[in-house]
């Protein structure tokens, strides 16, 4: 069952962020205006994320709603039905323990007086929602940085750069929550992350970075490109190791993680949005008006906008559904290397369908990911394997009890 909801989840990301890719890359370029005189670029990635979260959001809701068990209320449905971890157990009804102390009611009894139990903060409904919004506000802020490195460095170190975001995932899960990870994880990080840079770096196609500006970027603007680089990579990992947090500590679903995380997004999004904010580096570069004011005006003028615009935050919706769904169950590590991939096998998809010329060097490049992922799947069916022996030893004591 396992291996069939993984096989689901990774044809789910492909299949979606595909169409998602090529809506992005159709955004990325300019669309003619309604006059037909002038071709302009859509400049507001603050309004594309807010239409995609608002509709991650929605599409949580109806799955969470679709799939709501008989008799379950809409805290649990959502998610906000938090228990606590008892700290002791004790007898109930009063009974007292050897040392004279006992449980009645919710309190405990010592030397004759009661001591109301105290709520485990680290559990309560209030603090997930913090976490769930932590999550969104480092989501909100990691775009625009990697918005901005463009800017500075080629796109190809852009790539590249992507491409390692295996390691700041796990860096931030030994980091934050002090993580131990199995030796074979750190083999499979290294050669996943080696054979994707070997893949596009042996390339003798580059992708061409569009920019006004047509000067040789020198070194000092590709540091302040690959700063805001790393800086991208970091909030994405924090944001991937705090989701990991979520799921170990509190007892909810992918879609009940997706829905608060996309609706808060939403909700800071919207607010930026709407405020007439100064020009700040990075973060809002504009000058003119708001961004939801510009973007309407710009959807006004170039209706063609509309159609990638709605295929970017429908395909971004369910993409993020399969997302979720491969979190919850299977981890980060596992989504990343899902992801990073994902994006070998649409460019072994470009080779075939429009005749590329692969390198001795991106071959070797693309064996060196397909091993990293056979080591990850041999080790896992092993351990299922393993578990399976156990559970059947046990099932046969027990039997013969």
């Amino acid at each position: 069952m396992s291996i069939l909801r993984l096989g689901l989840c990774v044809i789910g990301v492909y299949s979606m962020f595909l169409l998602w890719a090529i809506a992005q890359e159709r955004l990325s370029v300019p669309f003619p205006s309604i006059d037909g005189k002038t071709s302009d670029k859509f400049s507001s990635p603050l309004f594309m994320g807010t239409c995609q979260s608002a509709l991650s959001s929605l599409s949580a809701l109806i799955y969470l709603f679709l799939r709501r068990k008989p008799g379950q209320t809409i805290q649990e449905t959502l998610g906000l039905h938090i228990t606590s971890p008892k700290a002791t157990k004790s007898t109930v009804n009063g009974s007292a323990k050897a040392n004279g102390s006992g449980k009645a009611n919710g309190s405990t009894y010592t030397n004759g007086h009661a001591h109301h139990d105290k709520p485990n903060m680290r559990y309560d409904t209030k603090s997930l929602l913090l976490r769930y919004f932590q999550c969104a506000i480092f989501i909100t802020s990691a775009a625009p940085f990697g918005f901005a490195a463009l800017s500075y460095i080629t796109y190809p170190a852009m790539v590249l750069g992507k491409s390692c975001k295996l390691v700041p995932v796990m860096l931030m899960n030994v980091l934050l929550y002090r993580r131990k990870f199995a030796p074979h994880k750190y083999l499979v990080v290294a050669m996943v992350t080696l054979g994707i840079t070997m893949f596009m770096g042996f390339g003798k196609e580059k992708p061409r970075k569009s920019s006004a500006s047509k000067t040789e970027l020198s070194a000092y603007t590709q540091l302040i490109g690959i700063t805001y680089l790393l800086i991208n990579l970091a909030i994405d990992g924090a944001t991937n190791s705090t989701q990991d947090e979520i799921f170990a500590r509190y007892k909810v679903t992918g879609q009940q993680m997706m829905f608060w995380i996309n609706l808060f997004s939403t909700v800071v999004t919207s607010v930026i949005s709407i405020l007439p904010l100064p020009y700040i580096p990075v973060l809002h570069p504009s000058n003119s008006g708001t961004e939801l004011q510009g973007a309407l005006e710009f959807i006004r003028n170039h209706p063609s906008v509309i159609k990638p615009l709605a295929q970017f935050a429908l395909t971004g919706a369910l993409g993020q559904l399969f997302i979720f769904e491969t979190l919850q169950h299977f981890g980060s590590l596992t989504l990343v290397t899902i992801t990073l991939t994902r994006k070998l096998f649409t460019m072994l998809l470009s080779v075939v369908v429009y005749k590329h010329t692969l390198t001795p060097g991106q071959w070797l490049g693309a064996a060196v990911v397909f091993a990293g992922i056979s080591v990850e799947a041999w080790v896992k069916r092993r351990d299922i394997h393993a578990k399976r022996v156990i559970q059947e030893k046990e099932k046969a004591r027990l039997k013969s009890l």
